[in-house]
């Protein structure tokens, strides 16, 4: 299965620079680059690309159908191996990935058309995120599932921290895509605190919803660096006891860009680091979760399967 793992994780990495790219269509105002058409750009299979929105959207449009190409392929490479050990069943990478490709891609490019229909409402445009959060993490599944897995089995109390920072990472992420979308990036000044204050003053509800963003990662840190003590001292595995810290360290990288972010008043290079430290802090979550979870945890191959 070297194959398919090696496949599936290079979509996944393509997958992630996708994700970013998105962020600096966001980030530059070029979500309307096209226009309101697509698939077409402006009309046009390759449009005039004598303004830069142009040329970012477009060049997002061009990875997102290259990731969608590769992720069926995964799914085809997977299909065609199910009859090798490991591959089909509960904890092999069958499964996830047709999720990625059957569930996943078309339902993406169907909210990425309808992102540009309603001119990028944010309910709209967080739902595309969420979709590719959701496709990444069946990409990563699917590379880890398609590899041998490493140490015993992880208890209950590391499987339950696990699923919960999962939820976390799944819930600070989708918070900021929709503090991004609605600009609430803005309304809420100084760090840690809210423009200074414990809880924003209540008026146009931006300030709320990044001051809840904000919560939300606080709490993420925190809960991260607690599973990462107590992997230590319950001896769970070398594997997943590294996979606990490169989550927390990456985790704690983003609030410092964060920081760095909101005192420099949300400068576009800022904001585009802190959209690709925030994916990195899912791809890490994940990648643990692949590893302790009970759909992927104890499963033991032949070596020379």
């Amino acid at each position: 299965m070297r194959t398919l793992r090696i496949f599936a994780l290079v979509t996944a990495g393509l997958a992630y620079g996708l994700i970013v790219l998105g962020a600096v269509v966001r980030i530059t105002g070029s979500g309307m680059g096209c226009g309101d058409h697509w698939p077409l750009c402006n009309g046009q299979l390759i449009p005039d690309f004598t303004d830069y929105r142009t040329v970012i959207e477009w060049t997002h449009r061009l990875v997102a159908a290259v990731v969608s190409l590769m992720v069926i392929g995964v799914a085809g490479l997977a299909l065609r191996k199910r009859r090798e050990l490991g591959v089909a069943g509960q904890g092999g990478p069958l499964r996830p990935a047709l999720l990625a490709a059957g569930l996943l891609v078309i339902p993406q490019a169907l909210l990425g058309a309808l992102a540009v229909w309603r001119e990028l409402h944010a309910t709209v445009v967080t739902a595309h995120f969420a979709t590719a959060l959701a496709l990444l993490a069946a990409l990563l599944v699917t590379g880890v599932r398609a590899g041998f897995p490493s140490g015993p089995p992880p208890s209950a109390a590391a499987r339950r921290g696990t699923a919960a920072a999962l939820l976390l990472a799944a819930g600070t992420l989708l918070l900021g895509g929709f503090t991004a979308s609605t600009h609430a990036g803005f309304a809420c000044q100084g760090f840690p605190l809210c423009s200074g204050r414990l809880w924003p003053s209540v008026e146009s509800g931006l300030a709320e919803i990044q001051w809840v963003h904000r919560l939300a990662a606080y709490a993420l840190v925190l809960h991260l660096i607690g599973l990462a003590v107590r992997f230590r001292k319950r001896g769970e595995s070398p594997v997943a006891q590294r996979l606990a810290g490169i989550a927390l360290a990456a985790a704690l990288l983003q609030v410092l860009v964060a920081a760095v972010m909101v005192l420099r008043f949300l400068p576009a290079e800022w904001r585009a680091l802190h959209a690709a430290c925030g994916t990195a802090v899912w791809v890490a979550v994940v990648w643990l979760g692949a590893r302790a979870l009970p759909w992927a945890a104890g499963r033991v191959w032949p070596r020379d399967a």
